[in-house]
């Protein structure tokens, strides 16, 4: 009776890139992810960056074109970045986890304004509550972003 090698050879080439699939995934916060901002017109991809703190960017829009053209960060205080598009845009930037479900010490730029707020966020599940604020939390909104595909 003989036996081939090349089932194994191939088994101990394939089976490390699968471990380390499965550990990338077991290592992923559970923020991470894609989320729609709370009135469904865009979603924002957040990710944990290798310095430790989580970002968010818009990735989609309802209505990306503004005339014909895609939309730009036109209300951006800085004259230089007005024509920045808003897919792609960094929206959430610095946040820092502080327990099992917040995350704070962060800031919320928002491109209908073109004003950047303090802002903690607090993962509940499915949800993702967003307080943006100035100075203080109680000084400040929540909206509700909640996950998707």
């Amino acid at each position: 009776m003989t036996f081939s090698k090349k089932p194994y050879i191939t088994l101990l080439l394939v089976l490390p890139l699968v471990l380390s699939t499965f550990a990338g995934r077991a290592q992923t916060d559970k923020v991470e992810g894609l989320w729609f901002n709370d009135i469904k017109t865009a979603k924002i991809l957040i990710s944990k960056d290798a310095n430790g703190k989580f970002y968010g960017k818009i990735v989609w829009l309802k209505e990306p074109l503004k005339d014909g053209k895609p939309k730009v960060d036109d209300k951006n205080p800085d004259e230089q970045l007005r024509t920045r598009p808003v897919i792609g845009l960094q929206i959430l930037s610095d946040f820092v986890k502080d327990g099992d479900n917040k995350y704070v010490d962060g800031t919320i730029y928002d491109p209908k304004n073109g004003k950047t707020y303090s802002c903690k966020m607090t993962y509940k599940g499915k949800t993702l509550d967003i307080r943006g604020y100035i100075g203080i939390s109680l000084l400040g909104r929540t909206t509700v972003w909640e996950r998707t595909n």
